[in-house]
């Protein structure tokens, strides 16, 4: 009998990107750290409320002041750890494997940013709040975000750190993403177009907000390695949950008595940051959270985008200056709760609407 060899003909050969992806781990620690970012983002649009109402001054109302500084000293790792997580999913999680790939990703963002801003002019033009004609803001928000989507800035920034490192891995990959750099080439120069046609036109143009700092993509790269280290030991843990409180506790002075508020590249906030992740990464989720936590994670974008609703419609008027220090804690904590409840069970609606490429 003859031994037969399968030969394949160069044009049978699978190409390298058909191949069926290896499954990946799915981190329910890297859940369980988006759910943790969403709820203390809102932890501190809830504390700034307080701050607002004494128009940060402690002789305007000590109790409110106090609470809403406290809340806001412990959330400033939360967008650095959005960062974080950014970068662990564009370059170890689930790095794209092509340009369609990853267009598909900046649409998932991008959508909900453009549907998200219109809904809070609509609804500020409805309570008459808007500062500015809806059409203008509108205008303003193709560059950059704008009152009363005040939140939505940390996508101006999210969406072009995602790009340039998926952009940076599939060259790595042999790839031509030219698509990407295009894009990446009118992030880089936008500015300076925009200055130049102000300066042609003599009209004042919008500001530009697409791009990002270092302290940004330090934190996106940055991430990509400390969600990729085994879970830290015991001792190391410790010492973390030491030096924890210690930089909230330098944040409300920075707070209080530097500025207000304290800037994301701040030392303070990257050492609480990398204290936040390391104490989160590689925690081990009990088998019957998981489907629970993965479900609120989905649901973690979604709440992040309404939840400046919830914020302004319910806590605005309920905060007063001439609160006490335990009432006006109790009423943070009640609020915070509230809001949280609110957008997180709006946003799983409507997931159950199908409706999350719209609403993120």
């Amino acid at each position: 009998m003859q031994n037969h060899t399968a030969v394949l003909l160069p044009q049978q050969r699978q190409d390298p990107s058909e191949r069926p992806a290896p499954e990946r781990e799915h981190r329910y620690d890297v859940d369980l750290m988006r759910l943790i970012c969403s709820a203390t983002i809102m932890l501190g649009h809830v504390g700034a409320q307080f701050i607002l109402a004494t128009r940060n001054d402690p002789a305007n109302g000590a109790g409110s002041y106090w609470a809403g500084h406290v809340a806001e000293a412990v959330n400033p790792y939360a967008v650095p750890l959005y960062f974080a997580i950014a970068g662990w999913a564009v370059l170890v999680g689930a790095p794209p494997r092509d340009t369609g790939k990853m267009w598909k990703r900046i649409v998932r963002n991008t959508v909900p940013l453009f549907v998200w801003t219109a809904i809070y002019l609509v609804w500020a033009w409805l309570r008459n709040r808007n500062d500015e004609p809806m059409t203008e803001l509108a205008a303003d928000s193709l560059f950059g975000s704008v009152q009363p989507a005040y939140h939505l800035w940390f996508m101006y920034t999210y969406i072009p750190i995602i790009v340039l490192l998926a952009f940076a891995v599939l060259i790595r990959a042999g790839q031509r993403p030219w698509r990407l750099g295009a894009v990446l080439l009118g992030i880089a120069v936008l500015p300076s177009v925009m200055t130049t046609l102000s300066e042609v036109t003599g009209r004042e143009l919008p500001t530009v907000a697409w791009g990002f700092g270092t302290y940004s993509l330090v934190y996106a790269v940055g991430g990509a390695l400390l969600f990729s280290l085994p879970r830290v030991s015991a001792r190391w843990r410790r010492l973390l949950l030491v030096l924890l409180p210690l930089t909230m506790a330098g944040s409300l002075w920075y707070n209080t008595q530097i500025h207000y508020v304290m800037p994301n590249a701040h030392l303070f906030v990257a050492v609480m940051s990398i204290c936040v992740l390391l104490l989160v990464s590689r925690v081990r989720v009990p088998e019957k959270w998981r489907p629970g936590l993965k479900r609120l994670a989905g649901a973690a974008l979604g709440a992040y985008m309404v939840h400046v609703l919830f914020v302004e419609e319910i806590v605005r008027p309920l905060v007063s200056p001439d609160l006490s220090g335990p009432v006006a804690g109790l009423l943070l904590a009640g609020l915070v709760v509230t809001v949280m409840t609110l957008s997180f069970a709006t946003s799983l609606l409507w997931g159950r609407l199908n409706l999350r490429r719209l609403l993120g």
